[in-house]
């Protein structure tokens, strides 16, 4: 057990002695105020009226059954109406730095989830076009979603589902062939819905280029085979360039060719969930809670959009997927419900969360004080790729990630691309520099450093305190991200300890002081260092060691 579970195992303890459930979890957090000590708990609080005491008194009572040595603290503390204050042994903040520098890359992992299998899909953008930066937020989003669960024990399976069937495709394909016909000669305008950006020009050029004298501009499905084709490639390239990468690529396409779309909704209909209707097929929705039915199979024949979705995450469930997380954008809302209702009507076992969703906002960005829309080469929308061409990955990766996925982002140019300490991932980057540079000036192998047989009481300047409980928090904070599946907490605590780390690096002068305390400052940056590093990993940014 680290420090924390075992103050709350004792408070656990002391509490259950006192008539207190045996499931009771006791929370810690840390004070606003560090004078108030390292941990407070609101435990007597929660506990006053079920155990009929009044706060004060009960925290009182919690305090005298404490086994301190057990909990690894050296005082408790009553507060306000009931607030229990703690502060920790300092031998435990000692095998604390020792046990993070052991662990090393390891420091924060856990195997909470078991190696159970877990699905995560995100991205799936449609292959019409170069990814936009509502795209990129997402793909940064995901993967640092998927790393956190992997962090945390769950075997994590990247999925990216291609939408390659739809009036979409079928827009693709006829400006395409808009765009073979301008470039033979003829005079033809781009259909309505079409797609205007440069690559489509480029595409049509590449058509011809394949075929030579065979171009046919009549042959629309070998332009949308084409254009499909190329367009996912594209679409690689764009992740490639982004760092991310994925395990299984899906087609829509694949539902229907296999039959899965039709086998779907004739499991609905034996179900006994749909009934026809002005010629079209619905779906019971509100038997499951939905404001109004949904139509499934229109009047035409065609399937409205959520139906080949449910076939989908009947393939995940039936591939083992036990558990699904879809990162989308906040504009598929109302897709949730509707999927969700599609595969609880099926009644083939699949729970009433599943698939669980990440959704996000979208990107604004700004450059000079005004908001950037176009793209040369997209036509209409600013790419990932070009953020990434003008401010490098490691920015465009801590911006998208800095902020909740469901609040809107603003995404500076210019701050991304400064050099101060305005930009986030530039401040973190250039405390994990400092870290290693004092490593480098002094000409000591920071693998050497264990921080076994260092005394680290004589670590007593205010900064070095609060910098070793922000090191210490770091695995609790690993596990509510990975929870919550908010990796903006990870980047929020990375720019904190950096602060840290900062001002610690300013007052201790680390190379400069009396051997014992050197030795006892080079474990804590050795500390310092691992964790930066390990926490800009699972972000997907680097972690340099000379800015």
């Amino acid at each position: 057990m680290d420090g924390t579970e075992l103050l709350r195992a004792e408070l656990a303890r002391a509490a259950q002695s006192l008539g207190a459930p045996s499931d009771i979890e006791p929370q810690l957090e840390r004070p606003r105020d560090p004078s108030f000590g390292d941990w407070a708990s609101n435990l007597a609080m929660t506990l006053a009226k079920p155990l009929g005491r009044k706060p004060r008194e009960l925290a009182q009572a919690i305090v005298e059954r404490l086994d301190y040595a057990r909990a690894g603290i050296s005082s408790a503390e009553i507060a306000g109406p009931g607030f229990i204050n703690f502060r920790v042994a300092g031998d435990v903040f000692a095998e604390g730095l020792r046990a993070l520098i052991a662990a090393a890359d390891q420091y924060g992992r856990s195997n909470v989830g078991q190696a159970c299998p877990v699905n995560v899909e995100f991205v799936s953008a449609n292959p019409t076009g170069p990814l936009h930066v509502g795209h990129g937020r997402q793909a940064a989003l995901g993967d640092a979603i998927c790393a956190l669960l992997a962090a945390t024990g769950w075997r994590v399976t990247r999925e990216f589902y291609y939408n390659d069937g739809g009036v979409q495709i079928l827009n693709l394909a006829l400006s395409v062939q808009a765009r073979v016909r301008q470039l033979g000669g003829q005079t033809v305008d781009l259909p309505e819905g079409g797609y205007h950006g440069e690559y489509i020009r480029d595409l049509a050029q590449r058509y011809i280029d394949e075929h030579s004298s065979d171009a046919n501009a009549e042959d629309v499905d070998a332009l949308r085979r084409f254009a499909v084709r190329e367009l996912r490639k594209e679409q690689d390239r764009d992740l490639q360039a982004f760092g991310v990468h994925f395990d299984v690529y899906f087609l829509e396409s694949s539902l229907y060719t296999d039959g899965r779309v039709d086998q779907t909704v004739d499991r609905l209909i034996s179900a006994g969930h749909t009934y026809e209707k002005d010629g079209a097929l619905w779906l019971k929705t509100t038997d499951f809670g939905d404001d109004k039915d949904r139509v499934m199979r229109k009047s035409d024949g065609t399937y409205t959009y959520f139906v080949p979705d449910v076939a989908y995450h009947v393939t995940k469930w039936e591939r083992g997927f036990k558990r699904a997380i879809n990162v989308q954008g906040a504009d598929h809302h109302s897709t949730v419900t509707r999927v969700r209702v599609g595969l609880q009507a099926l009644d083939i076992g699949i729970p009433e969360g599943y698939p669980e969703y990440v959704l996000h906002q979208m990107v604004t960005v700004m450059r000079s004080g005004e908001e950037v829309k176009i793209s040369k080469r997209a036509g209409s929308y600013v790419t990932v790729r070009d953020l990434i061409d003008e401010v490098g990955r490691d920015a465009v990766r801590y911006f998208f990630l800095m902020r909740k996925g469901d609040s809107q982002l603003v995404f500076d140019v210019d701050v991304a691309r400064s050099q101060s300490d305005e930009n986030p991932v530039y401040y973190i980057q250039m405390a994990h520099a400092r870290l290693s540079g004092i490593f480098r000036v002094g000409e000591i192998d920071p693998e050497s450093i264990t921080g076994v047989d260092v005394d680290l009481s004589v670590l007593e300047l205010s900064e070095e305190q609060e910098l070793m409980k922000a090191l210490l928090d770091y695995p609790t904070l690993i596990a509510g991200a990975a929870q919550s599946l908010e990796p903006h907490r990870v980047a929020t605590y990375l720019h904190d300890t950096a602060g840290k780390i900062h001002l610690w690096y300013h007052k201790a002068h680390v190379l400069n002081e009396p051997d014992e305390i050197l030795r006892a400052r080079l474990v804590l940056a050795r500390a310092s260092q691992l964790v930066l590093r390990n926490g800009l990993e699972l972000l997907g940014i680097t972690a340099p060691e000379r800015m």
